[in-house]
């Protein structure tokens, strides 16, 4: 794992010289096989097999990869230059994602704010905008409050309390999966489709892939609350923990700014 200056020495640096591993290469071919098969699916809507059998090989990939991560962590690699590195890592990640979601800000507000000449109303005419003081502003409270939950469970884990840590996760998945409930009730509701124009197609591609992330972050935290009744995490190193929270302050902070924006003042 690590350079040592001779036999039963200690290691020469603290940081973690990975094993060769399997995970990068099967990673590639998932990759490859799912695009593939989403191409070949697009052509012929008869054949989704070889599109779903990438995706069931990029799960395996993430499984497998992170199992052997998490067992790292439980040994001596994760020292704290290395723990500063996944944190540096983690928030890269997070930088990547803002990037993702300000492209459908600006497409967003490119019409909003009648950049583009072909736009002269907004909301377009004919199209009815969801009410913002209804499920909008409840799933706003319920993202916020599995905020605080988290927070709650970070500091119970600094404290070393661990039944507050399980229920602080437990609370933040709950609410997670009652905000994408809700979600799903809302879609069913609108008053517009997807192909109907320029303001139905921002709003389910913005909303519609934040929905994504908070299911993503709430399998995160799920992950991490299975960690946590397993002992996994010490006050002193939980980078795992740590970096399921900052996703999801992540997905809260875009959460507002969709409130505010697209279904606040995009409906005035």
């Amino acid at each position: 794992m690590t350079n040592r200056t001779g036999p039963g020495a200690q290691p020469a640096h603290p940081y973690h010289l990975v094993d060769p591993s399997p995970w990068p290469v099967m990673g590639a071919v998932a990759a490859f096989v799912t695009a593939y098969g989403a191409v070949d699916f697009f052509h012929d809507r008869t054949r989704p097999w070889i599109m779903l059998a990438g995706f069931v090989l990029v799960l395996s990939t993430m499984a497998l990869w992170w199992r052997d991560v998490v067992r790292e962590s439980r040994g001596l690699a994760h020292t704290v230059p290395v723990r500063h590195g996944l944190r540096i890592g983690m928030g890269l990640f997070i930088a990547s994602e803002v990037m993702f979601f300000v492209a459908f800000f600006w497409a967003f507000f490119n019409s909003a704010l009648r950049v583009n000449p072909a736009i002269t109303v907004w909301p377009p005419a004919g199209i009815r905008p969801l009410y913002t003081w209804s499920i909008p502003f409840l799933n706003t409270l319920l993202l916020l409050s599995s905020g605080l939950a988290v927070n709650w469970a970070h500091h119970a884990l600094r404290q070393g309390d661990r039944k507050d840590l399980v229920r602080g996760l437990a609370l933040a998945i709950v609410l997670g999966f009652c905000f994408l409930g809700l979600q799903a009730h809302e879609y069913g509701g609108a008053a517009f489709g997807f192909k109907q124009g320029v303001y139905p197609s921002v709003f389910y591609m913005a909303t519609g892939f934040h929905g994504f992330h908070v299911f993503v972050g709430a399998t995160f935290l799920a992950v991490c609350l299975g960690r946590a009744l397993k002992g996994d995490f010490t006050p002193n190193q939980h980078v795992g923990f740590e970096a399921a929270a900052w996703y999801w302050h992540f997905v809260d902070v875009v959460w507002l700014f969709l409130f505010v924006w697209v279904y606040w003042w995009g409906n005035t």
